[in-house]
């Protein structure tokens, strides 16, 4: 019997070792059989340590983010081969998405200030593989009110994708430490200081929260806004270590790398590491772990409200991470979950793998619940005009709203990159302002025409950059701070106050800051854009 025992199991053992060598043999084929590496790949900036943010200020690390980008020109930019040189890199410094060549280069950290003595200050984290212009609309919407708005640019961000090959979680946690700490000081001891985050900006942001309800050093935000927050990831990305372990090898780096991809966007990665998504992996189990032992310890009392913005389709995180994991363990604090709908007055409907009228009841509990739930969608299945529908906290009763807002026929719902855009961003809307201009239009691409003739697939272009619904954001976000109530409304003003100027260093090439064009009236529809399929 012990004998019989003993050959299963070496039978067992090396069929492990058969299927583990066919999936990295696998893995090691598809890898070298793609594009090569190139210098924006191998290339990996050195960051400030998490130890030395801990003591350094926002000058400081400026000052170093500085350093990191001349580096990235005399090391990258000033070294690339003739056939590197083309338009669509944005590391050619001849290259109209080159960020230098633009006023403002908004892979920076900066910070923008207020007129007058500033009622506030508030802190705004970036998504994976994104940079600070992902949150520069809601950054300027919070400086318009009085808020000094400081927007950090997380650790491996901005720069080159290599950079986000030696990143950890805990590097991104040290600087959000340090851009709080600069919003206390410039905020004053007693004004409310806020904290925005996305898609992984949005599990930092949490995280931050929740340790500052055990720590009494830190500083505790008075309220918390996400966009498409990335409280839990897809399957994959449990395992995605496993898919770099080749690259342990010299000869198989590749293996690092998920996705290598031309770099035509200027304010963000098109290439995605295997670390990112370990990285992102591992934040997200330390958010649920902090969120479960807090809720179970009773110590999520004093947790500052959430507002979340969150579509109901989103190939990036888990949409079911954010209504169970977070929100179906807060307390009855204020909160509001927001829920952009699948538009259901689309031929397209016909083509969904899901059925449309399964997704939201799937998503969400039976009122009534602890916090207010709105969802924004059609009116009936009849119309694109769009409704949003509201269940206060601790209530089973809901308000239909009508929004004067309507679903482009073509638009089938929102993305998770989409959410914090308006139609009128120069690089995602659909109608982009004419003064935001980043040499490239993402959100006006209607491609039609033979495959295989674009340097990306098409599946990226059309995915949806750019949120139709931004006026409602905006009126949410303004509702929460100083004299919001009396002042928000869904569709905006034609006109804007004329902001004040960024107090942020100069790019590196001494090109004074300008002052941020104000916002101008979104147009509200459209439909493209990019981000990496993994988290």
């Amino acid at each position: 019997m012990h004998r019989w025992f003993g050959r299963q199991l070496r039978r067992l053992v090396l069929l492990v070792i058969v299927v583990v060598v066919s999936l990295l043999g696998g893995r090691i084929y598809l890898a070298e059989s793609g594009p090569p590496l190139e210098p924006w790949h191998t290339y990996v900036p050195k960051e400030m340590s998490d130890e030395a943010m801990e003591r350094a200020s926002f000058a400081d690390y400026q000052k170093a983010e500085n350093a990191i980008f001349a580096d990235i020109r005399r090391h990258v930019t000033d070294k690339l081969d003739a056939a590197e040189r083309v338009p669509f890199n944005r590391y050619f410094a001849g290259s109209p998405v080159n960020p230098e060549r633009f006023a403002t280069d908004w892979n920076r950290s900066f910070e923008l200030m207020p007129q007058g003595t500033p009622v506030g200050a508030a802190v705004f984290l970036h998504g994976l593989t994104d940079s600070p212009y992902s949150l520069r609309h809601l950054a300027e919407l919070y400086r318009d009110r009085g808020f000094v708005a400081i927007g950090i640019r997380l650790p491996g961000h901005g720069t080159v994708p290599g950079g986000l090959t030696a990143v950890a979680w805990r590097d991104w946690m040290a600087a959000v430490r340090l851009a709080m700490r600069e919003a206390r000081l410039k905020a004053g001891p007693d004004a409310p200081i806020h904290i925005v985050g996305y898609s992984n900006g949005g599990a930092l942001a949490l995280l931050y929260a929740l340790d500052a309800q055990e720590d009494e050093s830190l500083a505790r935000p008075a309220r918390i806004v996400l966009m498409s927050p990335m409280i839990g990831v897809t399957r994959f990305a449990r395992f995605s270590g496993l898919a770099g372990l080749p690259a342990l090898l010299p000869a198989f780096a590749k293996t690092a790398w998920l996705d290598l991809l031309p770099e035509f966007n200027p304010f963000k990665y098109n290439s995605f590491p295997v670390n990112a998504a370990r990285q992102s992996y591992a934040l997200t189990m330390a958010v649920q772990d902090r969120i479960t032992r807090l809720a179970q310890e009773g110590k999520l009392g004093g947790l500052a409200p959430v507002l979340t913005f969150q579509s109901v389709l989103d190939a990036t995180v888990s949409v079911q991470a954010v209504v169970n994991a977070l929100y179906g363990n807060l307390p009855d604090n204020g909160s509001e979950l927001v829920l952009f709908d699948i538009n259901r007055h689309t031929e397209l409907s016909l083509l969904f793998r899901t059925r449309a009228e399964e997704l939201l009841p799937s998503l969400v509990t039976p009122a009534p619940r602890n916090y207010r739930l709105t969802v924004l969608g059609n009116r009936d299945p009849t119309t694109d005009d769009v409704v949003a529908r509201s269940t206060p906290a601790g209530s089973t009763n809901e308000t239909v709203q009508p929004l004067g807002l309507t679903y482009a026929p073509d638009v089938y719902s929102l993305s998770h990159v989409a959410v914090p855009f308006p139609p009128e961003d120069g690089l995602y809307g659909n109608h982009p302002d004419p003064a935001d201009d980043f040499g490239i239009h993402l959100g006006t691409i209607a491609a039609h025409g033979e495959r295989s003739a674009l340097i990306v697939s098409l599946d990226w272009l059309l995915r949806m950059s750019w949120n139709p619904f931004f006026p409602f954001v905006r009126e949410r976000v303004l509702a929460g701070l100083p004299g919001g109530d009396a002042a928000a409304s869904i569709v905006p003003s034609a006109s804007a106050p004329a902001p004040s100027p960024i107090t942020a260093p100069p790019p590196a090439q001494q090109v004074p800051a300008p002052q941020v064009p104000a916002p101008n009236t979104p147009a509200l529809e459209g439909l493209a854009a990019p981000e990496p399929a993994t988290p």
